[in-house]
């Protein structure tokens, strides 16, 4: 996933540390290897970049599907939410990780409460993660008033700060649940901090309506007016937004990820995605909460991704699948402002590689790689997968998490859940 987008047959992968040092045909190693991963029929590819999550909502995976969007909020999801503490955001987001690198993920964007514990969860299963602790107008089951959740933001930053996996970004939750003096201070800590701004955008059309009738603009429009359109904004979901509006982005840099699962579950829209790249947008590729999408699959994702712009263009070129595999790998990358850190398979780049198997009924034969990664391969096909030099899945066993364990306490959370929402 370089420039070129280059495939190289044969081909071995020398590590040094953290670090990529070798890619090419040599089979030659510059000296004994602590340890080899043979990973013969299979494909060698840089781990997938699942771009926007609520990691711990692994919680909530099938609590209250089938319902309108305020009916699922307001009698499933926030009630629920009002009663979580640190451990149950822990515990979600350890299985969240668990699934993640099962399926390939080893980069994933974070934005939910108790931040720190997604933080911790990435750190202890080895996930290279940019996570930010999600601000809005009314108080935080976590960190109660506004002010607090600007403190707890910076506590994030300086406990963080050294960490070679975990980024912190600044996160209001969306235009309709920030006031903009809100936006606009969590834009100037972001630019402060060098850090990224991250928010809904567009997801809904009721969004749109809201902030039309509020502001009198649309959107992007808004978030124009406010000076937060800049090359540290990423803008999540991006569904109904008009050409004017993809000009704005593309102007001023924005990057956008994608969330189609979730919006098509939602029924929420399907973004612009063929124009926003013809203008040069960068776009990465999310799966969105497991309440409204119910998996963390990249390889489903990129799936949905590319046939949903096929159907609704009614054009079967658009999306094709080397263009949706950059979107789950160094063009994620990019929209996470990591693409110097992974993304792809280049010497002095961190060692974020996934291996996946081939030797499938449903990956045989292999005409096309690029074809097979995005419309045949599954997330269970990935046996091996290494995150900053370090073996986090060998021929599918975790190294770092007690898988059992995991699934055994999220178990006793869900019954927590059960009491919580009265299902």
């Amino acid at each position: 996933m370089d420039e070129q987008c280059s495939v190289i047959e044969n081909a071995t992968i020398h590590v040094y540390r953290d670090t990529i040092a070798y890619v090419g045909n040599s089979s030659t190693p510059p000296g004994p290897a602590k340890d080899v991963i043979d990973a013969r029929g299979g494909l060698i590819l840089p781990g997938l970049v699942n771009g926007h999550t609520h990691a711990a909502m692994t919680l909530f995976r099938g609590l209250a599907d089938d319902l309108p969007l305020m009916d699922w909020l307001n009698h499933y999801i926030f009630p629920a939410e009002s009663r979580m503490d640190e451990d149950f955001v822990y515990t979600g987001s350890l299985l969240a990780c668990a699934e993640m690198i099962l399926s390939g993920t080893t980069t994933f964007c974070d934005m939910y409460l108790f931040e720190d514990q997604v933080a911790r969860a990435a750190a202890t299963a080895g996930l290279r993660a940019v996570v930010g602790e999600v601000l809005y107008d009314f108080p935080s089951p976590n960190y109660g008033d506004l002010e607090k959740g600007f403190q707890y933001t910076q506590m994030l930053m300086d406990k963080w700060a050294d960490h070679p996996l975990i980024t912190i970004a600044v996160e209001p939750h969306s235009l309709f649940t920030c006031h903009p003096t809100l936006l606009t201070r969590a834009n100037d800590m972001a630019v402060e901090a060098g850090a990224p701004l991250i928010i809904h955008v567009a997801e809904t059309l009721s969004e749109v309506r809201d902030i039309c009738e509020k502001y009198g603009r649309t959107p992007v429009d808004h978030l124009a007016a406010l000076g937060l359109l800049s090359p540290h904004l990423i803008a999540d979901h991006a569904v109904h937004i008009n050409d004017t509006e993809i000009e704005q982005l593309a102007t001023h840099g924005v990057r956008v990820v994608i969330n189609p699962e979730s919006n098509m579950k939602l029924a929420s829209g399907i973004a612009p995605v063929p124009k926003l790249l013809a203008r040069g947008v960068t776009v990465g590729l999310g799966t969105d909460g497991c309440a409204s999408n119910n998996n963390l699959d990249l390889f489903a994702e990129m799936d949905t991704a590319a046939k949903v712009q096929k159907v609704t263009s009614m054009d079967p070129t658009v999306m094709d699948a080397t263009t949706v595999l950059k979107m789950a790998t160094i063009e994620g990358a990019k929209a996470l402002g990591l693409n110097h850190l992974t993304g792809s398979l280049e010497v002095g780049k961190k060692a974020d590689i996934i291996v996946v198997d081939t030797n499938k009924p449903h990956l045989t034969p292999m005409y096309n790689p690029f074809s097979h990664l995005v419309y045949a391969a599954k997330g269970n096909d990935v046996v091996h997968s290494i995150i900053n030099g370090r073996v986090v899945l060998r021929d599918r066993h975790l190294h770092a998490l007690d898988l059992e364990d995991v699934m055994s306490r999220a178990r006793e959370k869900a019954g927590q859940v059960v009491n919580w929402v009265g299902k």
